[in-house]
């Protein structure tokens, strides 16, 4: 089974640069996308259709053009969850999870903390994610958390640890929310076969050609519950596509 995690930062920005060509050569099983900036009506889904992805599930956000979470899938999935429940992250279209036999896939789109208030929603987020995902893995123990984090774990995982010390994303509350994510029953599917691996990054600013400089962030992982950590066969970084400012994460399950 091979899942491939992207924020396109806009779906219909990433269609217009080849994204849809991109998915025909990477083939993912299953596709999860964060940040698609749009609803399901707004964007051509026979193309995706042509490419094999003949079922996609979206959950936008109630703002338009923001934020927003979708799972692109050449089979159909068994059942489909549209959000979790908790009323301010299902508004922007934070989490969306797609079951397919005993395998649940979820796409997510944790928050960025930008200013006081929104690392306030961040911090928030964080504790009632993990209360939720406590929950669901009673349900679904073979469960895998797409996404954006929005945060770097440790040191290896950011460009410039030092001087980001005090920005959201490497912030110490933040690492140890990972951390305790992690403790809480997940596996790190990237750092599970590369532990020690430096300079792998998801994303980038478009600032002071970051991406060139290769400064950036690992801030996308494809989280992986423990009774399925045995059957990681790969996790990398799929650094040549470029439809967005982040690249997309791959995951390789064997059956």
């Amino acid at each position: 089974m091979k899942i491939i995690s992207y924020n396109v930062n806009g779906i219909r920005a990433a269609v217009r640069k080849g994204l849809v060509e991109w998915m025909k050569v990477a083939d993912p099983d299953v596709l999860c996308v964060q940040e698609t900036k749009a609803h399901k009506e707004q964007v051509d889904l026979d193309v995706f259709k042509e490419a094999g992805y003949e079922y996609s599930y979206w959950f936008s956000a109630q703002k338009k053009g923001y934020s927003g979470t979708a799972i692109f899938s050449k089979t159909k999935a068994d059942h489909v969850e549209y959000g979790t429940g908790i009323d301010y992250m299902d508004a922007e279209g934070r989490n969306i999870r797609a079951d397919f036999g005993d395998v649940s896939v979820m796409s997510m789109y944790l928050p960025s903390g930008t200013n006081m208030d929104r690392l306030d929603l961040k911090l928030q987020y964080m504790d009632d994610f993990q209360r939720y995902a406590d929950d669901l893995r009673k349900e679904r123990p073979n469960l895998i958390v797409c996404g954006d984090y929005n945060i770097c774990h440790r040191a290896i995982d950011i460009h410039d640890p030092v001087r980001n010390a005090k920005v959201s994303g490497f912030l110490p509350v933040e690492r140890e929310w990972i951390d305790n994510f992690i403790n809480s029953g997940f596996t790190d599917s990237f750092r599970h076969l590369h532990p020690e691996t430096a300079h792998e990054y998801s994303w980038w600013t478009y600032r002071a050609n970051a991406r060139a400089n290769n400064k950036g962030w690992r801030i996308d992982y494809n989280m992986v519950a423990e009774p399925l950590t045995d059957r990681i066969n790969r996790a990398v970084m799929l650094k040549e596509a470029k439809h967005s400012d982040h690249c997309p994460v791959l995951l390789e399950l064997n059956n």
